[in-house]
C-alpha cells in the first residue's frame, strides 16, 4: 500500500522513534529492521495466526483489532470480544485491544478479557484537538447504528462511513465485482487525506469505528480521558474486576 516504505523507515531510524507501530501485514517484515535500531515494535493485529508469528518474530507488545475498528481491518471479521481471549490464549505478550472501546465499561471489559490496557481510536478522532477536519467529526458525530460498512475487501478491507460519493462508488464497483486493479484505481491516492482531513465529505473517503453511532459530543482530550478513568474507577469500586 506504501511504495515508499522504506524511505519511511529510514526517516524513523534517522529521528529517533523510540516506539513504532506496524499493521497490516506480516509482523516479520520489518520487525528486525527497527529492533536492530534500538527501537521497540508493537504490531496491529485481526487474527491469531499473525499474534503468534509477532512471538516468533519478537515484536514487544500487540494490539488485537476486532472487526468493529475503524480504518484498515481484518479480512476474518473477528470482532474484539472474540478476538482478545483468543489471542490471550495464543501468547504471552502484552496485549492491547482495540475496535470498539471508548468508555471505561469497554476498557474494562477488555481487560477482562485478557487484554493489558486498550488502544482507543475513534473517540480521540473525535476530539478538539484531533487533526481531523471539523465537518468529518460533526458528521461521525451524527451517525446511527449501522452507517458504518467495512468495505474494500479484496484490496484492504476499510470501515468507511456510509454516507457521501466514494463510498457509494466503492458499493456500487464491489456490487458488481470490480476487479483489485479497478478498486485501486479508485481508491487512488490521499483519498483518507481528502475526507478526514481536508473535510471533503462527498469525494473523500471517511474512516471511522462502529462505536462513532455512541458518541454525540465534542469534548477535548482531557474530558475523554477523565470520563473514561472515572467510569472505570467506578466500576472497579464496585466490584468489578480485570483479570
Amino acid at each position: 500500500m506504501y511504495p515508499d516504505i522504506q524511505q519511511i523507515m529510514e526517516l524513523i531510524v534517522e529521528e529517533k522513534v523510540p516506539v513504532v507501530f506496524t499493521s497490516a501485514g506480516n509482523p516479520g517484515t520489518w520487525t528486525g529492521f527497527l529492533k536492530e535500531q534500538g527501537i521497540r515494535v508493537g504490531h496491529v493485529v485481526s487474527s491469531t495466526r499473525f499474534a503468534v508469528k509477532c512471538e516468533e518474530t519478537r515484536v514487544d507488545l500487540i494490539v488485537a483489532e476486532g472487526f468493529e475498528a475503524g480504518g484498515h481491518n481484518g479480512r476474518e471479521e473477528t470482532t474484539t470480544m472474540c478476538l482478545v481471549p483468543a489471542i490471550r490464549k495464543a501468547t504471552s505478550l502484552p496485549l492491547l485491544a482495540a475496535g470498539g472501546i471508548a468508555t471505561g465499561r469497554s476498557m474494562l471489559a477488555a481487560m477482562a478479557l485478557g487484554a493489558d490496557g486498550v488502544q482507543i481510536g475513534t473517540r480521540f478522532a473525535l476530539t478538539t484537538e484531533s487533526s481531523a477536519h471539523i465537518s468529518f467529526k460533526q458528521v461521525c458525530l451524527s451517525l446511527q447504528e449501522g452507517e458504518t460498512r467495512l468495505l474494500l475487501k479484496k484490496l484492504s478491507p476499510t470501515r468507511l462511513v456510509t454516507k457521501g460519493g466514494f463510498t457509494l462508488a466503492v458499493e456500487e464497483a464491489e456490487a458488481r465485482g470490480a476487479s483489485v486493479e479497478e478498486l485501486k484505481t479508485l481508491l487512488g491516492r490521499g483519498q483518507a487525506k481528502r475526507g478526514i482531513f481536508e473535510g471533503d465529505l462527498q469525494e473523500g473517503e471517511l474512516e471511522i469505528g462502529q462505536v462513532a453511532a455512541q458518541l454525540r459530543e465534542l469534548q477535548s482530550a482531557e474530558e475523554v480521558i477523565r470520563e473514561i478513568l472515572t467510569e472505570y474507577n467506578q466500576l472497579v469500586s464496585q466490584g468489578f474486576h480485570s483479570f
